[in-house]
């Protein structure tokens, strides 16, 4: 039987970290969420700002992207690449479902 410990954090969406806090809850480097935000895996806040923070939703991207990069042995290319597919299949599958709200329902 192989136990894991399992850390939750509670977000609330308007919390921003800084791109030390987003490496210290996410457990990749810093050097590594930087890669991300080159690949535009991974946005800041405000781009333009000197020091970059980050929305919560951020956090949770970047958790996957270290259970991706631990459990598949990703690089970062490969990081950015499966995070934008998944990113691009959370919107197809929300407007899927936005489609399917608006189809009348059928009588049985």
């Amino acid at each position: 039987m192989k136990l894991e410990l399992t850390e939750a954090v509670c977000l609330d969406e308007r919390q921003e970290f800084s791109l030390a806090e987003l490496a210290e809850l996410s457990g990749l480097s810093a050097a590594e969420l930087q890669q991300l935000m080159e690949y535009e895996a991974l946005a800041p806040a405000d781009p333009e700002a000197a020091m970059p923070t980050f929305k919560a939703q951020c956090l949770i991207v970047a958790r996957a992207a270290c259970r991706l990069r631990d459990d598949f042995e990703l690089d970062a290319p490969g990081l950015a690449l499966v995070l934008t597919l998944l990113d691009r299949i959370h919107g197809l599958e929300a407007e899927l479902h936005s489609l399917q709200c608006q189809l009348p329902r059928r009588s049985r």
